[in-house]
């Protein structure tokens, strides 16, 4: 690739459970978005004229979703599910989408999920800790939403009541949601996802490339979200973890990459 060469980006379609998913998250959301390629398509399912569905009036107007408003006609029956469902599949034979960002926490979707990846596309989950595991490893990479809880100041919340409406204001965080300008709780290391990976990537000198180390986390824990453990990325968390990982960089190219290889009570395997 030349130096003044862009690189394109894959076209992406944002599809929001607006009767499962948070609003609060949805502006650090489509920044997470923004990291794995073009969103071209943002849309929100939902039955608006439900009271509690208030809050997302707000969120949608001010990033642009397009709102696809479904009556709940028979209790009991998911029609916003299917509405999502049939949208994501017209936009899959349309050929113009390259992925599918599901932002969900149902396990519903578990089947969409499997059905876009094969057919090719990029799936990537967003859905709370309640999430169940078949959803999560049904997608490519599944991402925590309490990950992208939106911090709200004291100030902003008072300037919020002076000019918000009750009707449009967005609703608390729940009590007990991760704040992100609290220390992250303390998570035992997932050791034995590491060495697994270690012992799939590393070459004969011991040593694999973080890069493929951590493909291949994500291929067998879709989930798996090192701010999970305090560190904002993969790199940031083996650079920090002297006693778990050994770390060097390595000419490649015009640059460098970074090497990894997996100690054992502090010592190489």
């Amino acid at each position: 690739m030349g130096k003044d060469e862009v690189k394109t980006l894959d076209p992406l379609a944002v599809l929001i459970d607006g009767d499962n998913a948070q609003p609060m998250v949805i502006t650090n959301l489509l920044h997470e978005v923004a990291s794995l390629g073009e969103v071209v398509v943002k849309r929100i399912y939902g039955d608006f004229s439900n009271q509690k569905n208030s809050a997302w009036r707000k969120v949608i107007h001010n990033l642009a979703i397009r709102p696809i408003h479904q009556y709940s006609f028979t209790k009991g029956k998911n029609a916003t599910d299917i509405s999502l469902i049939i949208d994501a599949m017209d936009l899959l034979y349309s050929g113009h989408i390259k992925g599918f960002c599901l932002v969900t926490s149902d396990s519903d979707f578990t089947g969409l999920a499997t059905r876009l990846r094969e057919s090719g596309m990029k799936v990537y989950g967003f859905g709370e800790e309640k999430t169940p595991v078949s959803f999560r490893r049904a997608c490519n990479k599944f991402i925590l939403t309490e990950y992208l809880r939106e911090k709200v100041s004291e100030a902003d919340s008072d300037s919020d009541q002076e000019t918000e409406s009750e009707e449009t204001k967005e609703p608390p965080p729940p009590e007990g949601a991760l704040r992100m300008d609290l220390p992250p709780p303390v998570v035992k290391m997932p050791l034995q996802l590491f060495q697994m990976a270690a012992e799939k990537t590393a070459r004969e000198d011991g040593w694999a490339s973080l890069a493929q180390f951590g493909g291949y986390i994500n291929q067998i824990q879709p989930d798996f979200d090192s701010r999970k453990y305090g560190y904002k990325k993969l790199s940031d968390l083996v650079k920090a973890e002297k006693s778990i990982f050994k770390m060097e960089y390595r000419k490649a190219g015009g640059g460098a990459q970074i090497y990894i290889q997996l100690l054992v009570n502090g010592q190489a395997r």
